[in-house]
């Protein structure tokens, strides 16, 4: 081979390379275990699904898939972690609408909640539910909006802390129903919700699995739902939107994320298999069991979610004087 052909075969394989990469990065992925983290204690929502995305993608990879709780400050801890790790797929976080919310008002994170990730999939939605403690005699939403009217700032509503996203939800509904309402605080969803059937608060906006078994017993009233329309999770509670709080939605959503920079072909081909997993009968009586229901997208349609959700909340934060704790 003369000379002048070597340097052109030298030349060319540059270019072999870098289209070959991609093929080779996703055909190649997962190459170990995968580093599931979750960024709560085990047991809530976070955690469980986690472990029944993880375990669907184990058996699909032939990897194992490893959740590893790492909780703290709200969540920042876990998905600080997951915003330090190598790009390559192989480290994923779980996170939830309290990571926009988080977002919205804590300064000085350890990292950009929008630069710092690559969008990976939404795993599912779910509905909040308004509920009201037994001692008020509104029946109905409407009823209860027209309550509040009378009296205002006379009721309050209780949170699981200042800056929740049980917080974020009531103060968008108290400016779409038109009413005032005094904000509680507390430590936590446990607390809120024993001072709620108790009588000690009015109000509460939580998750359905938060809520549910003390509706069923009779504990508290369940007057509506966050979202638009009615869900299959909390069956007979309509939208609040219908009752005279116009244009309200709130829907709480979980999903996945990775650290910025991992390969296109690798966000993919993970997109693609926790979408054939929700699509199964199985994943979905399990999300409803749990308050939420599937909600397969792309990973840029779920990334436009993060930002908006940014953005919406910052506003509300804004208008409301809500800070972290």
């Amino acid at each position: 081979m003369s000379a002048i052909s070597l340097l052109r075969c030298i030349a060319v394989i540059p270019a072999l390379a870098a289209a070959c990469g991609p093929a080779l990065a996703e055909s190649t992925f997962p190459s170990k275990p995968i580093q599931f983290i979750v960024p709560y204690p085990p047991g809530g929502s976070n955690d469980l699904f986690a472990r029944a995305i993880g375990k669907r993608l184990a058996e699909t990879f032939g990897k194992p898939v490893i959740v590893d709780n790492r909780s703290g400050a709200g969540g920042s801890v876990g998905a600080g972690l997951a915003a330090k790790a190598a790009p390559d797929g192989h480290t994923l976080v779980i996170v939830s609408s309290s990571f926009t919310t988080n977002a919205a008002v804590q300064s000085g994170l350890a990292f950009d909640p929008v630069k710092s990730f690559t969008p990976v999939a939404l795993v599912g939605k779910g509905p909040m539910i308004l509920a009201v403690a037994p001692t008020v005699p509104a029946k109905t939403a409407a009823e209860f909006f027209a309550l509040a009217r009378s009296k205002p700032g006379k009721l309050n509503y209780a949170s699981s802390g200042p800056g929740s996203i049980n917080q974020f939800a009531t103060e968008l509904l108290i400016g779409a129903a038109g009413i005032q309402m005094t904000h509680v605080p507390y430590k936590g969803m446990g607390p809120a919700v024993n001072d709620l059937i108790a009588g000690h608060v009015d109000v509460l906006v939580a998750s359905v699995p938060s809520l549910m078994s003390q509706l069923k017993a009779g504990k508290a009233r369940g007057i509506g739902v966050t979202t638009l329309s009615a869900s299959p999770v909390a069956p007979g509670l309509p939208p609040l939107a219908d009752a005279g709080a116009k244009g309200y939605n709130v829907e709480l959503w979980w999903g996945v994320l990775a650290p910025a920079g991992v390969p296109k072909e690798i966000v993919a081909k993970l997109n693609a298999e926790i979408n054939r997993a929700l699509a199964t009968a199985e994943m979905k009586e399990f999300l409803v069991r749990e308050g939420a229901v599937p909600a397969p997208t792309s990973a840029e349609q779920f990334g436009i979610l993060i930002r908006s959700d940014i953005q919406r909340w910052q506003k509300v934060a804004k208008d409301a004087g809500i800070q972290p704790e």
